[in-house]
């Protein structure tokens, strides 16, 4: 009987020391996210726990940051990979020189602004109004081509900025007329404050007329083309631990809604498990770029309309391999 446990020790043992060996030989890739609560950050404690970096030949370090820092080091090329990529920052850098290339998207796009005001109910109705927002995001800039897109002035509109975690502080606190959000905090605010209520924004009908498609890519992974060039077997392996990591979780809500819980501060599984399963507010549809490119070119068209960006964007941007 000993023998056969102290086989089977054995064989644990070595089972650890050769995946610990493995893990150590894999390329490291550091990503720079958002700091929590963020979609950038949302599969990141999934792909750690299940270790799906590691299953595909990488060792992925995730590093948080606020939206402007990430800006910043993303495009200075302090950080070559970012997994808080947002096609209209993405088509600012290219704008701006910096030669970067969308590789996958990760979220579709959604938006929303609530207000616990009975009189606020469409947008127009945030005309002489505070709207608290974190107004350096790309979130924020489809908000805005919604808004004109709606008849909106947003000259006539106050607008409160504040970093990401903030919004919900501001909601909670009764310090806004209106808020400006995306999920997950869209869902964690609302289960700590039921009495709000979002707007009705006709997001589908408003994207569909103007880009004659239902998709809406907005948030993904990119990286510097130099990085990209140097290393297309990193970019295949970073696809396949997102998408591995998005289909587990689709398929196990409960348990992935408790691992991304204990990033998120304050948050509560259950209202993460909700979010998961319907999906239609979180929008996971992990694809290549060069699949969604239409949409893409549709974002991008959106973000000119707004005056979000002045000058068309370069295609390359698009990375054209297929990933699949």
């Amino acid at each position: 009987m000993r023998k056969i446990v102290s086989g089977l020790v054995c064989s644990l043992l070595l089972a650890i020391a050769s995946t610990l060996a493995l893990a150590q030989n894999n390329p490291k890739v550091d990503i720079v996210v958002f700091g929590q609560p963020s979609l950038g950050g949302f599969l990141q404690p999934i792909i750690k726990a299940r270790k799906f970096d590691a299953k595909n030949g990488i060792e992925i370090n995730f590093v948080e940051r606020t939206p402007d820092a990430y800006i910043a080091q993303f495009n200075s090329g302090e950080f070559q990979v970012g997994g808080s990529a947002a096609l209209l920052s993405i088509a600012v850098a290219s704008n701006q020189g910096v030669k970067v290339a969308y590789l996958f998207n990760l979220f579709d796009y959604f938006g929303a602004v609530v207000s616990d005001l009975p009189e606020i109910k469409t947008l127009k109705d945030l005309e002489g109004r505070q709207l608290v927002a974190a107004s350096s995001t790309t979130n924020y800039a489809m908000f805005k081509w919604l808004a004109i897109n709606g008849g909106v002035d947003l000259a006539k509109v106050s607008v409160q900025n504040t970093a990401t975690p903030g919004l919900i502080g501001y909601a909670l606190a009764n310090r806004a007329e209106a808020i400006q959000i995306w999920e997950p905090a869209y869902s964690i605010l609302m289960a700590k404050k039921p009495t709000l209520h979002p707007l009705d924004l006709d997001l589908k009908n408003r994207w569909k007329k103007f880009a004659g498609t239902d998709s809406i890519p907005y948030l993904g992974v990119a990286a510097h083309q130099s990085w990209i060039k140097e290393n297309p077997q990193l970019v295949r392996k970073m696809y396949a631990t997102f998408k591995e990591a998005a289909q587990w979780m689709r398929a196990n809500p409960a348990e992935a809604s408790k691992l991304i819980a204990t990033a998120i501060k304050g948050s509560d599984p259950e209202v993460l498990r909700k979010l998961i399963e319907d999906n239609s507010r979180l929008g996971t549809n992990v694809a290549p770029a060069a699949k969604l490119r239409k949409g893409i070119e549709a974002v991008y068209a959106a973000g000119l309309a707004s005056g979000y960006l002045t000058k068309a964007v370069d295609k390359s941007t698009i990375y054209g391999e297929s990933l699949e």
